[in-house]
């Protein structure tokens, strides 16, 4: 082959692998539902919490906390041993409750005998938190799927499907956003995701794909939840600037942050301060 064509078919493919990453990344562009409502809201992460006080993250207290200040609230979802949709984050109990194994291991009455960082809270199940808020402040539900079973995502529906308050949904796993996606299509979903590599925690082609956004085409998207720290990231900004997505940022800890993260996000979930008005 002379140079010409072999510069034709660099091209070619060269057009062709830019063209299949913006397939990929390519958030749900029609059909979208009205996300207006949730934009510009501060949302309290894990609740307006303090694990040194008699409200901890993800408690009851925290939450009646955050629903008194008129803050958003996130929250994380996981099931119990028999099948409960309850209200924590970690997969294991050692950091909040000294206790150790996975959440999923236990029925939701033995994990009432644990408390919250030495508190009198106690794990709390997603329907009393969603009766506890009753629409007085949005909801952003984080669906905690280790690897494949979304058995999670059914659960969590039954109870969101006759909430009458403003949620959507967000998970890491892209099976979870792919479940609503499958199933629920008027809900807001979003696609969580941090710079994997970056912060030096996680590493292989799996989370150079998460980091990247390369899942997109499987759950498409509605919003994109990033690490706060990294908004420069190019499958991030495309999905703002070029497919007009909606941009959430976690976990913005001051003021200053806050300020900053106006430039490049519509969502803010905080934590370890009280923002300013």
């Amino acid at each position: 082959m002379n140079i010409p064509t072999v510069c034709a078919i660099i091209f070619i493919c060269l057009a062709a692998a830019v063209l299949l990453y913006l397939l990929m990344i390519m958030p749900r562009m029609a059909g979208r539902p009205d996300a207006d409502g949730l934009k510009n809201w501060l949302y309290a992460h894990r609740g307006l919490h303090d694990n040194a006080s008699d409200a901890p993250e993800n408690s009851l207290r925290a939450f009646q906390k955050a629903v008194d200040a008129g803050f958003g609230i996130e929250l994380d979802v996981q099931l119990t041993k028999d099948g409960v949709p309850v209200v924590f984050h970690d997969y294991t109990l050692d950091r909040l409750c000294g206790r150790e194994g996975k959440l999923c291991l236990y029925t939701f009455d033995e994990l009432q005998e644990l408390s919250l960082c030495r508190s009198d809270q106690r794990i709390p199940k997603l329907a009393d938190v969603l009766k506890l808020v009753d629409g007085k402040v949005p909801l952003i539900v984080e669906l905690k799927i280790e690897a494949v079973d979304v058995s999670l995502c059914p659960a969590v529906d039954k109870l969101l499907s006759g909430y009458r308050g403003m949620y959507c949904i967000e998970s890491f796993n892209p099976l979870g956003v792919l479940w609503y996606r499958r199933n629920r299509r008027k809900v807001v979903r979003g696609q969580l995701a941090d710079a994997f590599q970056r912060e030096g925690e996680y590493s292989g082609p799996l989370y150079f794909f998460l980091q990247n956004l390369m899942f997109n085409w499987l759950g498409r998207p509605d919003f994109i939840a990033y690490n706060h720290k990294y908004p420069g990231m190019l499958s991030r900004s495309l999905c703002r600037r070029l497919y007009r997505g909606t941009a959430a940022a976690w976990t913005i800890k001051s003021q200053d942050e806050l300020e900053r993260a106006k430039k490049n996000f519509d969502i803010y979930i905080f934590d370890s301060f009280v923002p300013q008005r």
